[in-house]
């Protein structure tokens, strides 16, 4: 599957300019044209949002400060976590064999519930998940339920916030060096074998590992971070 670029058109160029992007099949477009003020919105929680020194120098648990911050600017906005349910209800009806004296039909149910994957921020016909430095198996987490959620006619497109790789592993490494730590440990910080980030994100994209649902990509990189932090 080709990557399409029509986010050159849609971000504003100071938007553009501190963010790496990536999209399938007009996701920006789409958004923009489906959904204009929660668009407005991904835009406005964008350009309010640095990378600080402390997410590149200080490790995180299992929701670091960063994706917090992120989260927090989207639930302020109306945008709130979410989780899809499948609940599937079978009735058998059985009709009555009158020789052997059955007069009524019997009716067999069973109900199977399968319970859904949460998605971060879920708003009308948008879903975005924040997978700043998780392991890996979140992408092919996201981009299953995304695929799910469009085919079920739920979503429009869905948005991923990750962030890229070489540029920001030299960033880290020479801001933890300066905090003293020793190179082997300044080195360390954003590996990329088992994190989420562009360079693991791109191929499942373009091979096709969403479907038909429209994906959105914003990567933090190097230009988003704030040098005064």
């Amino acid at each position: 599957m080709d990557l399409t670029t029509s986010y050159l058109g849609c971000f504003p160029a100071a938007t553009r300019e501190r963010y790496e992007f990536y999209e399938t099949r007009n996701a920006a477009s789409i958004l923009t044209t489906t959904n204009s003020a929660r668009f407005a919105e991904l835009v406005d929680v964008l350009d309010s949002f640095a990378l600080l020194t402390d997410d590149l120098v200080n490790s995180g648990g299992n929701e670091t400060k960063l994706a917090a911050r992120l989260n927090s600017a989207f639930r302020e906005k109306g945008w709130r976590e979410a989780r899809v349910d499948q609940i599937i209800k079978l009735s058998l009806l059985k009709q009555p064999y009158r020789p052997a004296g059955e007069r009524k039909p019997v009716v067999v149910e069973t109900e199977t519930t399968s319970m859904g994957y949460k998605v971060d921020n879920f708003v009308d016909r948008v879903a975005l998940d924040v997978e700043w430095n998780a392991k890996d198996g979140n992408l092919d987490r996201d981009l299953g339920a995304y695929r799910s959620l469009y085919d079920a006619g739920l979503i429009d497109a869905a948005v991923m916030i990750t962030r890229t790789v070489d540029d920001l592993r030299r960033l880290a490494t020479r801001l933890r060096e300066g905090a003293g730590m020793s190179p082997k440990d300044a080195s360390s910080m954003l590996k990329t074998s088992t994190t989420t980030n562009t360079t693991k994100l791109v191929p499942k994209l373009t091979r096709g590992d969403s479907g038909g649902c429209p994906i959105l990509v914003v990567a933090i990189c190097e230009r988003t971070w704030d040098k005064t932090s």
